[in-house]
């Protein structure tokens, strides 16, 4: 294994949450849990986007602020209450 996650080499900085960023974010660090929420912030929009309608009732996708909001606290109370050890 080198490290990488299945991922090819250029992209090893983006693979994984760093360690280190981890165990700062379990113990509170507003940075570090910033940086998680940052590193799957892709993944979380992808699964607040919802089908809106416009006033002429024309169908398009959109991120739903309200479920992007309750997912990013769902994240954060995970990251709060896991144990590294």
């Amino acid at each position: 294994m080198n490290g990488t996650n299945g991922n090819q080499s250029g992209f090893t900085d983006k693979a994984l949450v760093p360690y280190p960023v981890i165990l700062a974010a379990t113990k509170g660090d507003p940075d570090a849990m910033k940086m998680v929420l940052q590193h799957f912030s892709g993944y979380i929009a992808r699964l607040s986007m919802r089908k809106l309608y416009d006033e002429r009732g024309n169908v398009y996708f959109g991120v739903d602020e309200d479920i992007r909001e309750r997912l990013q606290a769902k994240l954060m109370l995970a990251v709060l209450a896991f144990k590294a050890e």
